[in-house]
């Protein structure tokens, strides 16, 4: 009953107005191909599970960029491009776009501990903290000094390092900035350059301490290495333990510096152990691999659709966190969507370009690597499509579709014609960290709208984010809303 449903929706006439820069009306003849329902029909949800499973596999080592784990596996998308007859985009004659990311090996589970006296407390792996994935190796045994958001920013008044010295001490400190990129956007733009965790650790460093407890218990490979550094990633309930016969709480702390904008730094009068096992390569390669089908038509195959998302995730820490839903899934939706558009009868008039981009997990690197030398101009490039952690639910989200509804209504005729998926539009300021590869396209001036999903546990950054959590049908109802958006976008005049 559905395969007859899809069909008759998928030759049912439909004109959409656009009023949209670069594409006209969505014609009839797009949607009476009678190529189009076999086309979708071949997209299975247990292949698209299958490529999740091999981007999954310990040979590939959790796709830390700059690894060659990580190369391996961007050399088998490209491998998998050619088998289905898309051409390698980058000159002379590869898939590979690479540029240098250094990157740093977590070797063992480390320690943090809370010394009281002489007993010890010991923190659990993954439960209570991660080590730094870009943390120094060694052991350091200090006082605790809590510095709120770790900034000195003159020009603002604000300094949580005033008064207190952390010099060969253990900070602990909150992530991001205590103002919200949803407030006032003028003010959060001031506070912007702070929120970056290469900057937090920077200034730690810069005023002598030794290490580094972050309230944010995640693998983050968004940071630097620095030599003697030492740091790691906790949980809320460490930093409590931490402000514990302080009269203080750490929640309530932060709701003090949020709604004054004053430091409330203070020594907790705690002493840890910090403990980690790194090994630093500062010769590390990473890659964005690429791949395009060339339009048919001699004028508009100069200008290309992309549709992409990070290949990358973060490597071992120590243990493999495998990057399932993130974002082993994002990738598989491009991978489908780009055999199915390969094998397909159906002429592209325009171009399609297909991209796993590398180190997105360490601050969207390999995204403005492409931006700064692309394939195609970046005048001739009518959409990126981002794909990133959509494997986990029932639900996807459409981030930044209402900022370009000359290509939402592309995506939204396509789903309202085939799979009939719940899909959730929204508007994006775009002022905080690039925290996706789309936000580096919408700063260039690129309409780009990001799918994620929603409706399932996903355990993002974690030894969790397996394979078993994906649910493969959303993977193929995605696949096939964009295969027919693309063909609807590449085929207009």
């Amino acid at each position: 009953m559905r395969t007859k449903t899809l069909e008759l929706c998928l030759v049912s006439s439909l004109i959409i107005a656009l009023a949209a820069a670069g594409f006209p009306a969505i014609e009839e003849q797009a949607l009476e191909d009678p190529d189009v329902p076999k086309l979708i029909q071949g997209i299975q949800s247990k292949t698209l599970l299958a490529l999740v499973q091999e981007l999954t596999s310990d040979a590939y080592a959790g796709r830390l960029t700059g690894t060659p784990e990580y190369k391996a596996c961007a050399e088998w998308v490209g491998s998998r491009f050619e088998s289905w007859g898309i051409k390698p985009a980058v000159k002379p004659n590869t898939y590979l776009q690479a540029f240098p990311c250094p990157y740093t090996l977590v070797l063992g589970p480390g320690e943090v501990s809370l010394v009281q006296g002489k007993e010890k407390k010991t923190y659990a792996y993954e439960k209570d903290y991660f080590p730094g994935s870009n943390s120094a190796g060694g052991r350091i045994q200090a006082e605790v000094v809590y510095v709120g958001y770790g900034i000195t920013a003159p020009e603002l008044g604000y300094d949580d390092y005033e008064g207190i010295d952390v010099r060969g001490k253990i900070i602990l400190l909150e992530r991001e900035v205590p103002v919200s990129p949803d407030g006032d956007p003028e003010i959060f733009q001031k506070w912007r350059g702070y929120s970056f965790h290469q900057y937090k650790m920077k200034n730690a460093a810069a005023h002598g301490a030794k290490g580094m407890l972050q309230i944010f218990l995640t693998t983050n490979t968004n940071t630097v290495y620095i030599d003697g550094f030492l740091f790691s990633q906790v949980a809320p309930q460490v930093a409590e333990d931490l402000f514990a016969a302080s009269g203080k709480t750490a929640d309530e702390t932060r709701s003090v510096i949020q709604k004054t904008l004053r430091p409330q730094s203070f020594p907790t009068g705690k002493i840890c152990i910090l403990e980690n096992k790194t090994e630093h390569h500062a010769e590390g390669v990473g890659c964005n691999v690429i791949g395009w089908l060339e339009g048919s038509d001699p004028k508009l195959k100069n200008e290309v659709i992309i549709l992409g998302g990070h290949l990358d995730h973060v490597g071992r820490c120590h243990l493999l966190m495998p990057g399932a839903n993130d974002n082993a899934s994002g990738i598989a939706v491009m991978m489908g969507v780009a055999e199915a558009l390969a094998k397909s009868s159906i002429k592209l008039r325009r171009s399609v370009l297909f991209i796993g981009t590398g180190a997105e997990e360490v601050g969207c690197l390999g995204s403005r690597v492409y931006l700064a030398d692309p394939v195609f101009p970046l005048e001739k490039t009518m959409a990126f499509i981002n794909l990133d952690s959509v494997g986990c639910g029932n639900v996807l989200h459409a981030s930044a579709s209402e900022n370009y509804p000359e290509i939402w209504r592309f995506i939204k005729s396509a789903n309202d014609r085939t799979v009939h998926r719940e899909i959730r539009p929204s508007y994006i300021k775009n002022l905080g960290r690039p925290r996706f590869d789309a936000s580096e396209f919408m700063w260039k001036g690129i309409p780009s709208i990001s799918f994620g999903a929603s409706g399932a546990p996903s355990y993002s950054h974690t030894t969790r984010d397996t394979a078993g959590t994906i649910t493969p049908e959303i993977l193929s109802d995605l696949a096939r809303i964009l295969t027919i958006a693309i063909l609807d976008m590449a085929n207009q005049d």
